[in-house]
């Protein structure tokens, strides 16, 4: 059996993303195959996410980081397809409000942290306090340097208080980026996905990408890991965070609660 796995970076070694090959799909070259053991950890996800919910103390939190046309919201869509609604929580995060502005820069994250017995996926996150903040120079450098340590802080107490961490980096590369921006200008239907901001931020493509690769070196640790994901290939890309999602609840091995006493001796009245 094909064995897809992502970039595991925990602290212990640094990556270059330059390095690393978006187009990388391991042993793996049948889409059909692909698409067979996808569904295999779909049915893993759905039956521990179950008894994750069941248990009620622990949670899961996922962090879904990406250029644009990244693939955030068709890897939520594919990987977690079939799961329980009422155990799961997608929030995205785009410019904050006026209220959050209010704030602490990680009170809007830390409320939409996943309570126990919940799988939480943050698409877009905490680390755009290190990402388009630094990029767009909308504070300055002294201010966003500092946002590592407060990261790890941040995700330290998340993990003390029973919550995993999972952060995946979705690697496309620029000629694949060019190719989707151009698929929505080519189909009506994705308009609504397209906007002129879009090129803004692909002629700072570099900036991001170093901006990426800082963040995932200076807040990887061995219990809040980034993962880097091949992501040019959409089927690839998918089953790897399904697998790496499946593989880290079957580690957090949570368990029914224990039933009450005397059930076997209940009959239902009529």
């Amino acid at each position: 059996m094909a064995d897809p796995v992502g970039i595991r970076v925990d602290g212990s070694s640094k990556i270059r993303l330059s390095s690393i090959d978006p187009d990388e799909t391991g042993a793996l070259t049948d889409k059909t195959e692909a698409r067979q053991l996808l569904k295999i950890e779909r049915d893993r996800i759905q039956e521990l996410q179950e008894r994750l919910f069941a248990e009620r103390k622990q949670g899961l939190l996922i962090v879904l980081q990406a250029t644009d046309t990244g693939g955030k919201d068709g890897t939520i869509k594919s990987v977690l397809d079939g799961v329980n609604p009422q155990g799961c929580q997608v929030w995205s995060f785009k410019e904050p409000s006026e209220e959050e502005l209010g704030h602490d820069i990680f009170w809007r994250y830390h409320e939409h942290t996943p309570p126990r017995g919940m799988i939480t996926i943050f698409n877009r996150s905490h680390y755009e306090e290190v990402l388009v903040v630094r990029v767009k120079k909308l504070v300055p450098e002294s201010a966003w340097r500092e946002r590592y340590e407060m990261i790890n802080a941040f995700e330290s107490i998340l993990v003390k208080q029973h919550t995993t961490i999972l952060k995946f980096f979705l690697h496309i590369s620029k000629d694949e980026q060019k190719e989707r921006l151009q698929a929505r200008l080519d189909d009506p239907a994705k308009h609504w996905k397209f906007s002129v901001g879009d090129l803004k931020d692909r002629a700072m493509w570099n900036d991001y990408q170093k901006a990426f690769q800082d963040a995932i070196n200076r807040c990887s640790k061995p219990d809040a890991p980034w993962i880097v994901v091949p992501a040019n290939r959409k089927w690839y890309r998918n089953l790897v965070v399904a697998r790496t999602i499946a593989d880290t609840l079957e580690k957090m091995n949570p368990a029914f609660p224990q039933s009450e006493s005397g059930l076997e001796s209940i009959a239902i009245p009529d």
